[in-house]
């Protein structure tokens, strides 16, 4: 890192520090008590303040990654600046955890940008700056920065995984991924990810030197045609199927093959992925969240998917293949038809903004949800197009974890798409500096609305006297 563009990254993480302090005390001030979920995790933080480490709330569906870090930290610090009574382990000091959350993630990302990016020397340090202080405004992940959610804390052990991945330090790598599962289950998919990206490495050499043998032109990542598809799957199935290869690669991967095992001991011994409440974390196949995710993405996501020449390109592709879009146009209708489902909370909880869109949108008639389709395929052209920069080996392997994580989520919920968003987002192409100002003056717009809802436009149900806010 050059000397101005540390100077510049430290006042761009100084300047947003200060800015969420400055939040933070606005909605302490507003929002004193838990709120939402923190009902369950602040009590259970507490009793482990408190020594109880065998309370549990049975409500709780998480590992105790959050509470069992939170106490690691505050403790200390209470006793070296002589704090005791109810300050300790306070709602306020519980959430200033995820401040500091929220700071690490700010780096991280930064260093994850320099590393993905870093033979694009086209980029300027400013941008690498901008767009890691963008993603860690990402309004999604940064509302939940100032109350006592486990989001920030797996955000930040799973990015932390994944860069320890990208520079070689694997065994690291698979023990921050152990963090990110003690914070949340399904993050164990990110650790497979980590995983795909050094199997991925290794098949994309073997493939180069296939094409090379065959006296090919360099290798492409992506180019679109069923029989290059099928050839790519060939390869893949018969690289796979070596004994050679496969010990070279176990080789390279088995702090990642140690962690999943002990996740699948784990689902065994407890009888499930989920701890505590399983009545309303229900698996199945709900495949329209990949749907919905696409959506999410376009959403936040505009200045990259959404411009004149994509639109263009998207156009002659579907005059080109219209027989292949008609067939993905019929397997989504289907797929929406088939394995819709509507959580109950969904319906119920209109605090939360999926309960306004599904109501908004998707209610409005039976039809909507098959009359998007064609938005649907759009945003996932376009978001494949942008990774087109990747192999595609690292395409297939992000796209199964992507399909992982969503798919067999009931409720739609969109701090569930914040992780595979974050690593969308980290690996596609800057773009010029003018569509990276216009992001982040997005983002920035979204945060004041949310933030304005949320601490103004409080309101109240008919059977409860408590204050009830908007929020993601």
């Amino acid at each position: 890192m050059e000397r101005a563009e540390a100077y510049g990254f430290s006042g761009a993480m100084s300047g947003s520090f200060l800015l969420s302090c400055l939040l933070f005390a606005a909605v302490s001030r507003r929002q004193r008590g838990p709120y939402m979920d923190e009902v369950f995790h602040v009590p259970q933080a507490q009793a482990y303040c408190h020594g109880r480490f065998l309370q549990w709330d049975p409500m709780i569906t998480t590992l105790p990654g959050l509470y069992l870090l939170s106490v690691g930290v505050v403790k200390p610090a209470a006793w070296l600046l002589g704090w005791t009574g109810s300050v300790v382990c306070s709602v306020g000091m519980l959430r200033f955890i995820n401040l500091l959350f929220s700071a690490g993630n700010f780096y991280l990302l930064y260093l994850l940008l320099f590393k993905i990016h870093q033979k694009n020397k086209a980029v300027s340090g400013f941008q690498r700056i901008l767009s890691a202080l963008t993603l860690a405004m990402f309004p999604t992940l940064y509302f939940f920065t100032f109350l006592y959610y486990t989001d920030p804390g797996s955000v930040f052990f799973t990015l932390f995984s994944y860069l320890m991945c990208l520079y070689g330090n694997h065994k690291t790598s698979a023990l921050l991924g152990f963090c990110g599962f003690m914070f949340r289950q399904t993050n164990i998919v990110w650790t497979v990810f980590c995983a795909g990206n050094v199997v991925a490495e290794k098949l994309n050499e073997a493939w180069k030197i296939e094409l090379q043998k065959k006296r090919d032109e360099k290798i492409s990542s992506r180019k679109g045609s069923f029989s290059d598809l099928t050839r790519v799957l060939k390869f893949l199935v018969e690289y796979l199927l070596s004994p050679k290869n496969l010990v070279t690669l176990t080789a390279l991967t088995w702090p990642y093959i140690i962690l999943v095992s002990l996740f699948f001991v784990f689902v065994f011994v407890n009888g499930g992925i989920v701890v505590g409440d399983r009545s309303s974390h229900e698996a199945c196949l709900h495949f329209p969240q990949l749907f919905y995710f696409l959506s999410f993405t376009g959403f936040f996501s505009f200045p990259h998917l959404l411009t004149p020449t994509k639109i263009r390109k998207f156009l002659l592709s579907l005059r080109k293949h219209p027989v292949q879009y008609g067939l993905i146009t019929v397997i989504s209708v289907f797929l929406i038809w088939k394995f819709t489902y509507v959580h109950k909370y969904l319906l119920a909880d209109n605090r939360h903004y999926t309960f306004y869109v599904w109501r908004k949108v998707f209610q409005r008639h039976e039809l909507v949800k098959y009359l998007l389709v064609p938005f649907y395929i759009f945003a996932g052209w376009s978001f494949a197009d942008t990774l087109k920069s990747k192999s595609i080996f690292w395409i297939l392997m992000y796209f199964v974890c992507l399909l992982a994580v969503t798919v067999p989520q009931k409720l739609l919920e969109f701090r569930y798409f914040i992780l595979p968003f974050l690593i969308y987002r980290l690996n596609i192409p800057f773009l010029s500096l003018y569509r990276q100002l216009l992001e982040l003056a997005f983002y920035i717009l979204v945060n004041a609305v949310t933030f304005y809802l949320f601490l103004n436009r409080t309101f109240q149900w008919e059977n409860s006297d408590e204050v009830q806010r908007f929020m993601w």
